[in-house]
């Protein structure tokens, strides 16, 4: 059934709510950073989007991941339902030779919020496709870790199905790794590509009581009071946007 643009229906007498990405992979030639996360809230598959909401990747105001940029780049971004405030967006990565491509395809939700936790029957998308499709990327940005059904959790999912694993380059928090996927040069000749992650601490605002109870952030807190969750993201994020 269909209420308002919204798809649902009944599993054993369970009420669900079809979540799909509304938004295609944004990903230009010479593309070398991608970012990948899961689903935006369901309301950007719905069109119920909020006064500051921005209807664009990670264009919930309360994700944040926008707010880090701006601050890191001083953009003076628009938070409005604006094209302009799209296109200000679009203009930025495509500048930056930066991508989006979010690991979920779909998803069914009994309870009609944002929580990865809360998604079953998932779909993913073929990030190594795209990857073989995109010879440039070389990094991935995943904006949360390998907690269960996390971006850096689906893609461990994901690229078993090629018989590929990741290798840990750094367990220093964001965690960084890498993946060698094969490509053929010729016929007679097979090289390798080197691709880097990294899982960089989620925008949510979830993720504030883990990023509270690191050592790094506590020192940082102890030696200026003022110091809080989103300038510990800010820094973190500096070195990769």
């Amino acid at each position: 059934m269909r209420h308002n643009g919204k798809v649902s229906f009944f599993i054993d007498n369970i009420f669900m709510f079809l979540h799909k990405h509304p938004y295609e992979p944004f990903i230009q030639k010479d593309t070398t950073k991608l970012i990948v996360g899961t689903l935006p809230p369901p309301r950007f598959s719905t069109g119920e989007l909020l006064e500051r909401d921005v209807n664009f990747c990670y264009g919930s105001y309360y994700n944040s991941l926008w707010l880090f940029i701006d601050k890191i780049h001083s953009l003076n971004l628009r938070y409005d339902n604006s094209k302009e405030a799209i296109e200000q967006r679009k203009q930025f990565l495509i500048n930056r030779k930066i991508g989006v491509c979010d690991i979920v395809e779909s998803a069914e939700r009994e309870k009609i919020d944002a929580s990865d936790l809360g998604m079953t029957h998932i779909k993913l998308r073929d990030i190594i496709g795209y990857l073989k499709q995109y010879p440039n990327i070389d990094t991935l940005l995943f904006t949360g870790g390998n907690s269960k059904n996390g971006p850096e959790y689906f893609f461990r999912k994901h690229i078993k199905i090629y018989h590929l694993k990741l290798e840990l380059i750094s367990n220093d928090i964001p965690r960084v790794h890498r993946i060698v996927i094969p490509s053929v040069a010729s016929e007679s000749v097979q090289t390798e590509r080197i691709i880097k992650t990294v899982s960089l601490t989620s925008g949510s605002g979830a993720a504030n009581i883990s990023i509270s109870r690191m050592p790094l952030y506590k020192q940082l807190k102890a030696k200026n009071p003022k110091f809080n969750t989103f300038d510990f993201r800010v820094m973190q994020y500096r070195e990769f946007f």
